[in-house]
């Protein structure tokens, strides 16, 4: 209720006196109004915040992140928009500052989130991504631990539907998620111990894994089965480098299961190792080190018997007619094994080393110098148009002179 006057116009006197009623309905009664908007808070925000506290918001519903996660992320990126290093960048690299944001969050609370897939969904270069990160993390002085595979493992098969019946998988298909996991889990393991993931992005080598996995579980079903239909099957998208990452893996099979004891008799390829996957793995550690540590070793014993060679031949000894001590025995053990070291080098493979440096790229050589240009020795003529570059006018001068002055 409020008291209404009716005043005169023309001398001001009060006229008429009445009470005046005001009725408020129940839904202006209890609308509901938020904190920002009765106290102001967003008028304190420029715009440029209140887009990129939207775009890290609209981000992490997205890739459905919990709660704390969204408030993590927006307080980083509030303190970094108030450094100078981020205050007067372009555009896109503020765009992209939010990702980082909340691609920090993600691991420091563990999330297993990579780079490529917040870059896919801003749409961003990996180069530039990773650029606005490494200032991120300089400027605010944040620990960022490096990405857990077990937990990467775990969250990318648990998108595979192959743990459930349905119409659109076969019956074939089917896999028992913790024998999966487990299995996928010891491929991951063997891939980083051979640098397969040192420098990569993880998740081609965790589908390659996980399609190992699939078919050692039940080989005499799968075995027909390319990895092209099991990630179409299994409701994935299957990454470009996949299918390199399923070579070199296969490689390092082949190579391990030359030097199981069972296994040399058999004639194996990349197409049957998948069956003694699970012998492999088990016997991983001495398996990798029989399969690529040889080399050096046989290199040490030739350089030893290439030294011992020219010994025996000097003419001192040939004079006095006393040979090496070793010589007999290892003559004889040439002849009674002709056969032994020729096997030995042929089931050794390459070292162990990363794959950059087995197959390194190839580099435009530069070209040689031709025999016919002349040498340059400096007193070379020098032409007018030349001379006319390095000559200045008279404005230039008195320009000159004067920004010399001040």
């Amino acid at each position: 209720y409020a008291q209404q006057q009716l005043v005169c116009a023309a001398c001001g006197c009060v006229l008429a006196e009445g009470l005046l009623t005001t009725t408020y309905t129940d839904e202006e009664h209890l609308r509901e109004v938020a904190y920002s908007q009765s106290t102001g808070q967003k008028e304190q925000l420029s715009r440029c915040l209140q887009r990129g506290i939207r775009r890290v918001q609209d981000l992490c519903k997205v890739l459905q992140l919990p709660a704390v996660f969204e408030e993590t992320a927006v307080s980083y990126f509030q303190r970094a928009l108030q450094l100078p290093a981020f205050r007067l960048v372009s555009l896109e690299k503020k765009e992209l500052l939010g990702g980082c944001c909340v691609f920090v969050t993600c691991r420091q609370h563990n999330w297993p989130l990579t780079m490529g897939t917040i870059c896919s969904l801003l749409y961003a270069k990996q180069e530039l991504f990773a650029s606005v990160f490494l200032s991120l993390q300089k400027e605010l002085g944040l620990s960022v631990p490096a990405l857990s595979l077990a937990d990467l493992v775990k969250t990318h098969l648990s998108s595979f539907q192959l743990f459930q019946p349905t119409p659109d998988v076969p019956a074939p298909f089917l896999e028992d998620k913790e024998k999966l996991v487990a299995r996928t889990m010891g491929i991951v393991e063997l891939a980083s111990e051979t640098w397969l993931v040192t420098g990569r992005h993880p998740v081609p080598v965790v589908t390659a894994a996980a399609f190992l996995a699939w078919q050692s579980l039940q080989p005499r079903a799968r075995l027909s089965c390319p990895l092209a239909r099991f990630c179409r099957v299994a409701g994935v998208d299957l990454p470009p480098p996949a299918h390199l990452r399923l070579k070199e893996l296969l490689e390092i099979l082949l190579g391990m299961a030359s030097q199981l004891a069972w296994l040399r008799g058999f004639d194996l390829d990349k197409r049957t190792v998948v069956k003694h996957v699970g012998d492999l793995l088990q016997h991983r550690v001495f398996l990798l080190k029989n399969a690529f540590c040889q080399e050096g070793g046989e290199e040490q014993q030739d350089a030893a018997s290439g030294q011992g060679s020219p010994e025996e031949g000097t003419p001192g000894q040939d004079s006095a007619g006393q040979g090496s001590p070793s010589s007999p025995p290892v003559a004889q053990e040439k002849k009674s094994c002709p056969l032994s070291g020729k096997r030995q080098r042929e089931a050794t493979l390459r070292p162990l080393l990363p794959p950059c440096l087995i197959h390194p790229r190839k580099r435009l050589r530069p070209a040689a110098p031709s025999t016919s240009d002349p040498a340059l020795t400096g007193d070379e003529p020098i032409s007018d148009s030349e001379i006319e570059q390095y000559l200045r006018s008279p404005e230039e001068i008195r320009a000159f002179r004067k920004a010399k002055a001040w």
